[in-house]
């Protein structure tokens, strides 16, 4: 009888249905014999899609950011959503709150900007979630070098910070703290920097992507270090593009001047 109720029960246990919700948030590939969130696959690609539509100026690239955002957060929150990593990479799960914030402002002043008529910058790219405010004329931000004292600042709080934040990083039991904590900070300054238009910017990018790809691939996040490496890509051809814009701007001015 004992027999019976102990087959039945595992039986039931092993019959009962599977959300079909937890299956698709688990689901993994595995590639070199390691395994792989569909969601960080997912959350990546959702990452590139809006990248193009930031370059392309769309609005739909906002709202595809934000669900990039939000796959990729469960996917550093690896000891709360169980990962196969199994690692809190709480820089990087910050990294998505704050993109998710700015996205959602992004997307608000895109679609305001569009129904009033309005015309994005050409030469802006939001292709990290970062917000450029839609302007009259063509031109919503003109790059500049940032100021002596302006370049201070930005020394001082990326020490400031990545001393601060690793500190926190450290208490709360993030896995790599201090790397997380450099590139936490160095997204905050460069989401600030595009928004001043410092062209220093993308410099910025460059050295939270230098330290961000050994990370995640130590930690393997491979989706999300592969990401990195294309960012970087886009980090040279904006950085390139900021450059000639803010010649070309310096040279009509001095030609205004002998006027």
């Amino acid at each position: 009888m004992t027999g019976i109720i102990i087959y039945c029960t595992l039986s039931c246990l092993y019959d009962r249905p599977v959300n079909p919700a937890t299956q698709l948030l688990d689901a993994t590939l595995v590639i070199g014999g390691a395994p792989i969130l569909w969601r960080e696959i997912i959350g990546n690609v959702f990452g590139l899609a809006s990248a193009y539509g930031g370059m392309k100026r769309v609005v739909w690239a906002w709202p595809i950011g934000i669900v990039g955002n939000l796959l990729l957060l469960t996917v550093f929150l690896g000891g709360v959503f169980n990962t196969p990593q199994n690692l809190d990479l709480y820089g990087q799960a910050g990294r998505q709150v704050m993109f998710m914030i700015v996205s959602a402002y992004g997307w608000y002043q895109w679609s305001a900007a569009r129904r009033r008529g309005l015309r994005e910058c050409q030469d802006t790219d939001p292709s990290r979630s970062i917000v450029s405010t839609p302007a009259e004329d063509s031109v919503a931000v003109q790059p500049r070098w940032a100021r002596p004292r302006e370049r201070v600042g930005m020394v001082t709080f990326l020490i400031v910070g990545t001393l601060v934040f690793a500190g926190v990083f450290t208490a709360l039991g993030s896995w790599g703290p201090w790397a997380d904590a450099w590139i936490f900070t160095g997204s905050i300054l460069a989401t600030y920097g595009m928004a001043r238009g410092w062209t220093e910017f993308w410099l910025i990018w460059i050295g939270v992507d230098i330290v961000g790809v050994p990370l995640l691939l130590a930690g393997g996040f491979y989706p999300s270090a592969v990401l990195y490496i294309v960012y970087a890509f886009f980090v040279l051809w904006g950085f390139g593009v900021w450059l000639r814009v803010q010649r070309r701007g310096a040279g009509v001015a001095m030609a205004s001047a002998r006027t």
